[in-house]
Parts: C-alpha cells; structure tokens; sequence
C-alpha cells in the first residue's frame, strides 16, 4: 500500500474510532489495531493523539472546500451561485459534525486546535468568495465596491452562523424555510439596482 493510501486509511480509522468511542476513548494502539497496521506504523506518520484528530479535521475540512468547488463550477447565475456557496458551507459542516458523532463534542469544545487547522481552509474560502463576485462584477450583475472586506466578511457571518445552523437554533423548520432570506440577502447587498424584502 503506498504512502498516502496508508495515511489515508489510518486518518479515516481514527475518525470512526473518535467518532464511535469519543477522543478521550480512543487510543493510538486502538487505532493501529482497527487499522491492521503496527504502532510502528502509526507513529511513522502521526507523532500524538492530538495530530491524528488534527488529521481528521483537515480531512473534513477538505472536503468541505471540495464541495464548494463544485458549486462555484456550476453553470448556473453568479447570485445564484454564491448562495448555493453558502448553503454548502452550512450543510457540509453539518453533515461532517453529524457524521462524526462522538466527535462533535470534540469539535466545539477544542476549537482553538480546529482554529488552527481551518487556517488553510478559511483562506481558501475567502479567495473562492472574492473570485464569485469578482465574476458577477466581471458579468455586471454585483456591485461590490471592496471585494475583499466584502469577501472576508462573507467568511466570517458563516463563521458565525456554523453553531446554530448546525444545531438548528434558527427559528425555522428546515433549510428550505432559510433560502428565500439568504438569497434576498445576497441580492440586497451585491447585485445592481435590486431591491428586496426579507
């Protein structure tokens, strides 16, 4: 099995073990055992504990921006787009803290050690956000004086929305019931002469 194939599958064992028994539960020879490898092999590509759910997270978070990149390849309107951008972010957070199950607490609770690993991601996300609406500038349907700041703080409101989108503390029923605010909203603030109601 080659390098990464390994890595792989060792980051992805200690996912369901954290996921199953929790972080504090799970040991780095409990990993090694699910995984059919020798604690020598563990520890040739993971020093901790701590650095295998770093692992993890990273993971998520990859294909978290995944997923976003295919929406932003979408032919599909460029309002329409940075939308879908934004429900994408909310359900794949979700979907990976759902998924994770034990690990959830894990994830809100440490989130310093999560802060450090989104660093790349939050980048990333940033320039995915300046390159949407630079294209509807490009296309004459946003109007966004500083892309940038416009861009980042995109970035950080869904920062800000993870916790209760995830635990479903918005006073709807459903993601569907959110859309029609979310998309008078993005229309409201970038797209040319539009005006809406929410």
């Amino acid at each position: 099995m080659s390098v990464q194939k390994t890595k792989t599958l060792l980051v992805d064992v200690a996912r369901q073990l954290f996921a199953k028994n929790g972080f504090e539960n799970t040991s780095m020879n409990d990993i090694a055992v699910e995984a059919k490898r020798g604690r020598r092999t563990l520890y040739t590509y993971f020093n901790s504990k701590e650095e295998i759910y770093l692992a993890v997270i990273q993971t998520e978070l990859e294909r978290l921006f995944e997923r976003m990149e295919e929406v932003s390849r979408k032919s599909i309107s460029t309002e329409e787009k940075l939308v879908q951008l934004i429900f994408a972010h909310l359900d794949v957070m979700k979907e990976a803290v759902y998924r994770n199950g034990s690990l959830r607490a894990e994830f809100f609770r440490d989130i310093w050690k999560v802060e450090a690993v989104r660093k790349n991601f939050d980048k990333n996300e940033i320039n995915l956000f300046r390159r949407i609406l630079n294209e509807g500038i490009d296309k004459g349907v946003f109007e966004v004086r500083n892309v940038r700041l416009a861009a980042e703080i995109l970035h950080y409101c869904l920062k800000g929305c993870e916790v209760p989108y995830i635990y479903g503390r918005y006073a709807v029923q459903n993601a569907e019931e959110l859309y029609p605010y979310v998309r008078s909203m993005v229309l409201k603030h970038f797209c040319r002469n539009i005006k809406t109601t929410y």
